[in-house]
């Protein structure tokens, strides 16, 4: 396991530490799929990504309070991908939000939009047995909330959850898939994919313009997404975002009071120790 720590200071009584894991794409399928998937399988499995979770849900238990997984714990949804996925999820130690990957079929092989998410949520047999589109949990006084922001854009009824959990006065740190566009995190991910796209939550129409067409359109912000973002970076309780998607690691400041930590691909053994004061 790759770990790395980060210390954000929001004003608590007592430390509580938090490891973030994010992307492990587990890649299994077995005879009950049908013959693309166990090609998928054959193509992206690796016993290294069961292996790395392992040690990060061991090291969870033995120095964390709580283990938060941002999504893609599966690669595609396979039989095996789910009944390996349901079991882990089964351990109260672990928090987690669905990323996109874990509604994915074939991977990549349709436009995927919430009626998508909902055909494959229904396929696995409603989900992975934990919420996947809002998650909450208090740990040490500190209030976690998951929110599926997985094909970039948000809704507006997790607009409203997030104000309900907003009532009950706790500092959050939000926990979701695709990070929020962050000037330095474009510039950075441009630096290593030039002329590419970002796959960041909320970019305008300039940073939107190296982006293919069909980039653009996935990754164009709507008006509940822009409303969202924009809640979020004036609630003051919002301390910290918990993120992934990308396959490496970054923390910036969303704005002076506000801290969004992206971790690297659980797959390759990254992951975050998160600790808060």
């Amino acid at each position: 396991m790759n770990l790395e720590k980060t210390t954000v200071k929001i004003g608590l009584e007592r430390p509580v530490k938090l490891l973030h894991v994010t992307d492990t794409h587990i890649a299994l399928a077995d005879e009950r799929d049908d013959e693309r998937k166990r090609a998928l399988a054959n193509r992206l499995g690796d016993p290294d990504k069961e292996k790395y979770l392992w040690e990060q849900i061991a090291y969870a238990h033995e120095h964390c309070d709580l283990m938060v997984h941002t999504g893609d714990l599966i690669d595609f949804v396979s039989v095996p991908n789910v009944e390996m996925a349901r079991q882990i999820l089964k351990d109260e130690h672990i928090f987690y939000i669905a990323g996109n990957h874990d509604y994915s079929q074939y991977v990549g092989e349709a436009w995927e939009d919430s009626a998508y998410r909902m055909n494959s949520y229904m396929q696995m047999g409603y989900g992975l047995g934990v919420p996947m589109f809002f998650n909450a949990r208090t740990v040490g006084g500190v209030n976690i909330v998951g929110i599926d922001n997985s094909y970039y854009r948000f809704e507006d009824w997790q607009i409203w959850r997030l104000k309900k959990e907003a009532e009950k006065g706790l500092p959050i740190v939000l926990a979701f898939h695709d990070p929020l566009f962050e000037e330095s995190l474009y510039k950075d991910h441009m630096r290593r994919l030039p002329g590419h796209c970002t796959y960041l939550v909320g970019c305008d129409e300039e940073h939107l313009l190296p982006y293919d067409e069909f980039r653009a359109v996935q990754q164009r912000p709507d008006e509940p997404t822009l409303r969202m973002i924009e809640y979020i970076k004036s609630e003051p309780l919002i301390k910290v975002i918990l993120t992934g998607h990308l396959h490496f690691g970054f923390v910036s400041n969303l704005t002076d009071s506000l801290v969004q930590i992206v971790t690297g691909g659980g797959y390759a053994g990254d992951a975050r120790e998160v600790t808060l004061l």
